[in-house]
């Protein structure tokens, strides 16, 4: 089931598996590993060519997997992915064009901040979900405990250096609703196609459990 808000996606899994393919045809399958590991949300970022049709395969023939854009940084990506069959969409930082942008595709967003003053003005906006990127280069774990107390309503999803070993302790935040990672498909395995690997290390990911 498709979220119908920004904050739904925190309650699709604890991680968000961050997905660069470089081909499209590894795309089902990938999806499909993840789901089988109990990681039903799938961000897809818009780093490569393949990555819009990776994104509209995994919509079309994985119905269990809820498929998002990452790496959104245009209007025209915006609507792109929206038009692919995306879900849900990511971007790295906010602008105040780009946030109209995704918000006219009427889809969840999680637009990027890095800074209390960046979270600051997309409150003013009347968002409340965000991503945290680049998560550790920003200050990590120690920042984002920091801004728990001035900006309570906020809850992030970081992003960026988050590793298998270091996400349990962001989710032990109050202020964290999930995390993403790109941990959970290995270049080795995907290009492999051992999704019995990816199935595991998604396993292990769901049984994460958020603070808040």
């Amino acid at each position: 089931m498709n979220p119908r808000s920004s904050d739904d996606l925190f309650a699709l899994a604890p991680v968000i598996p961050v997905v660069v393919l470089s081909e499209a045809q590894t795309a089902v399958p990938l999806a499909r590993a993840l789901v089988a590991g109990g990681l039903p949300a799938v961000e897809v970022t818009l780093r490569t060519e393949a990555a819009l049709e990776a994104v509209a395969r995994i919509a079309a023939e994985v119905p269990e997997a809820v498929v998002g854009a990452g790496t959104v940084t245009s209007a025209e990506q915006a609507d792109a992915a929206a038009e692919a069959g995306a879900a849900f969409l990511v971007s790295p930082g906010c602008t105040p064009g780009l946030y109209e942008a995704m918000s006219r595709t009427g889809l969840p967003a999680l637009p990027g901040v890095a800074t209390a003053s960046e979270a600051l003005a997309l409150l003013e906006l009347g968002v409340t979900a965000m991503k945290f990127f680049p998560a550790e280069a920003a200050g990590g774990r120690p920042y984002l405990k920091s801004l728990s107390g001035p900006l309570p309503q906020v809850r992030f999803c970081p992003t960026g250096g988050v590793t298998a070993e270091s996400a349990a302790d962001y989710l032990a935040l109050p202020n964290v609703g999930c995390v993403g990672g790109t941990w959970l498909t290995p270049a080795d395995a995907v290009s492999a196609g051992d999704w019995d690997r990816v199935e595991s290390l998604a396993r292990a990911a769901a049984a994460l459990r958020p603070a808040g």
